[in-house]
């Protein structure tokens, strides 16, 4: 097991995380709000973009081959190197008219 940096930038977090663990589940544990809905993908709420770093996320089907490039999707994700990310950054595949949808609706499709 090998464990790696995850720092958020803009909010002065950085946590720990395995890559044996989402990065979901280790802010949960940390106790860092990160957003989320469904925890398995779909809904796009725990998205986050890459900026520096790479990460595993295999079930990641919500996003486009392009996407899963540049943006994690938390509850699968697992870090394969240091990362950061920006928490407030969504994938363009959930944007309508340049302003984010509302996660909530896109979960219920």
């Amino acid at each position: 097991m090998t464990e790696y940096t995850v720092e958020f930038v803009g909010t002065g977090e950085t946590i720990t995380v395995s890559d044996k663990q989402t990065i979901l589940r280790a802010c949960i544990d940390a106790g860092i709000a990160q957003e989320y809905s469904c925890r398995v993908g779909m809904c796009l709420a725990c998205s986050a973009e890459v900026l520096e770093g790479e990460v595993t996320q295999p079930a990641a089907h919500a996003l486009t081959d392009e996407e899963r490039e540049s943006y994690a999707l938390t509850c699968m994700a697992r870090p394969q190197s240091d990362l950061k990310l920006d928490r407030g950054s969504y994938p363009p595949s959930i944007e309508i008219d340049g302003t984010a949808a509302d996660t909530d609706a896109v979960a219920d499709d």
